[in-house]
């Protein structure tokens, strides 16, 4: 039986933390605009955070009235850092997730966030909330599922523990998440091949950042391990302004669709549009 996989495209992360330049809102409807035309399962299309945090998020809206959703089976992912963020998101009818950065590293979250992990937890409480009451869908990301280089204490009973908390408060979109691009094979198999069987009702998804020479080993860990939803960007342009490594940066897209032909995974999307979007990807990202 042929696997079903869900690819979901990052341009947000792509584009978040670019300092040098701010990239036009036309450029960016383009680009996005051509990524809807490939077939994604979802685009993760931008962020409604303060525009002193990620300046080059602060048209997001605008960004969304010029997309073309007509012709389209993808949905849009929108990402949001605290109550307000997800009210003016919700008002969107185009908007199908709202995306939720929660860490399980009180260091990061603080760095991240500005908050602690008592109030995030609060903070998710109320995006459920929004959301049930907006026709949309929370996907919590679980920001340092795979270690920890900032001091907190990790483990993979940390991570068991915390996706029993957010499974009860009602996740259904789990998104483990390589934040700097520290996770191995072996670590990424263990979580995968036991959370995904405890949880049947949370769908599990894998944000990975990688280096060059490691994507292949995180990618193959998460799929056999019985994960079905990847992250990725075209060309790994991103990732997480705090990783260490600079050429940590998103899992390539590129990268995923050659892994998921060999292994002979359906991923509805068109290799020709798929070809128009990543030339498009070139002048969006010098």
């Amino acid at each position: 039986m042929t696997k079903q996989v869900k690819i979901i495209e990052c341009p947000r992360d792509a584009m978040q933390g670019i300092k040098s330049h701010f990239i036009a809102t036309d450029a960016k409807a383009k680009y996005i605009n051509a990524l809807l035309r490939v077939g994604f399962d979802t685009i993760d299309f931008g962020s409604f955070v303060s525009p002193k945090a990620i300046p080059q998020m602060h048209d997001t809206a605008a960004v969304l009235s010029k997309l073309d959703l007509s012709k389209t089976v993808s949905k849009l992912l929108a990402i949001v850092a605290n109550v307000r963020g997800a009210k003016d998101a919700s008002v969107f009818e185009e908007i199908d997730y709202l995306g939720y950065p929660f860490s399980i590293s009180e260091n990061f979250q603080m760095r991240n966030t500005g908050k602690t992990i008592k109030q995030s937890i609060g903070i998710l409480e109320e995006l459920l909330n929004i959301a049930s009451t907006t026709n949309k869908k929370v996907v919590a990301y679980l920001s340092m599922g795979f270690g920890n280089p900032y001091g907190d204490i990790w483990n993979v009973d940390v991570v068991a523990n915390w996706t029993e908390k957010l499974s009860s408060m009602g996740v259904e979109i789990l998104s483990l998440s390589d934040t700097v691009g520290v996770a191995d094979g072996k670590t990424i198999s263990y979580l995968f091949k036991n959370l995904i069987p405890l949880y049947p009702k949370i769908e599990f998804g894998a944000h990975l950042h990688t280096t060059p020479t490691t994507w292949h080993e995180k990618v193959d860990a998460a799929f056999t391990a019985g994960c079905m939803r990847f992250d990725g960007a075209i060309k790994g342009f991103g990732g997480c302004p705090m990783a260490k490594d600079e050429l940590t940066g998103n899992m390539p897209t590129e990268k995923l669709l050659s892994y998921f032909t060999q292994q002979k995974a359906n991923t509805n999307l068109s290799a020709m549009s798929f070809e128009s979007a990543y030339n498009e990807a070139l002048d969006v990202f010098y």
